[in-house]
């Protein structure tokens, strides 16, 4: 009999190993519930935004100030998808303004599928040294992730537009307002090569449909290190290129420039 009794103290000390052991994984189980909801929702509705800011001063011989920004920010709600960016470039020598830039765009895309989307583009660009009073762009398009790794993503994009040109007033011409229909095509490279090193390239072609010449072509390569979760350092090189430069301008602007980097 105390055989027996010991055999049925072992049996139930056993069945009730196994239910607190039960109890515990249901517990673990139910606390990782909210966080996979938690993750879905995130991702159905993400905030990222990326900013650039670069400043370099010198002073003796030539006295310089240059300034860049360069942020994007995206919103989605699902597939549907707004992209808000912002170039402003401002420099000056001896107190002299040397550089006044501005670019903005806004866009819109609803994704169809994980590399599919189809969206409108709204551009602005101001560029006091460039011959031009502003210029303006609009129209849909569509994008398409070509490659999509843990490494690399291409990303081609294409854009039928209408486009106003607004050329500035000088002495040796007189200022007007050109406008036409154009189309854009656009490259964006994104290469991880380490953990903590990445490669960007980006550049982009507009032209006027009925006048090839008339044309402007962007590109931006940007090469940026990890300093913490939310910061790197970066170098970046930008030229802007117009085929047909008002009289007295180049056609090819550069900017070279050391960037601190923030994405969150």
């Amino acid at each position: 009999m105390a055989a027996n009794e010991a055999e049925i103290k072992q049996e139930i000390s056993d069945v009730e190993a196994q239910i607190k052991a039960l109890n515990a994984n249901l517990k673990k189980l139910k606390s990782t519930l909210p966080k996979k909801v938690a993750k879905k929702d995130s991702a159905q509705s993400e905030f990222v935004t990326h900013t650039e800011l670069g400043y370099i001063s010198t002073s003796g011989n030539t006295n310089t100030d240059t300034f860049n920004l360069d942020t994007k920010v995206k919103k989605n709600w699902g597939p549907h998808v707004f992209t808000f960016s912002l170039l402003k470039q401002y420099g000056t020598e001896n107190e002299i303004e040397t550089k006044n830039k501005l670019l903005t765009e806004l866009e819109y895309d609803y994704d169809f599928t994980d590399r599919l989307s189809f969206g409108y583009l709204v551009g602005y660009k101001d560029d006091k040294f460039s011959g031009y009073d502003y210029q303006f762009y609009t129209g849909p398009g569509v994008k398409y992730k070509a490659v999509k790794t843990d490494k690399h993503l291409l990303s081609l994009e294409g854009n039928i537009l209408y486009a106003i040109d607004a050329i500035e007033d000088t002495a040796l011409k007189n200022g007007n307002t050109k406008s036409y229909a154009s189309y854009r095509t656009k490259v964006v490279y994104d290469w991880q090569i380490l953990d903590n090193l990445k490669f960007n390239q980006e550049l982009s072609y507009r032209s006027e449909f009925s006048n090839t010449k008339n044309y402007f072509i962007y590109s931006k390569t940007l090469l940026s290190s990890k300093i913490s979760d939310i910061f790197s350092a970066g170098i970046s090189q930008q030229i802007d290129y117009m085929n047909q430069p008002a009289d007295g301008k180049t056609g090819t602007d550069r900017t070279f420039t050391f960037n601190l980097i923030a994405d969150y």
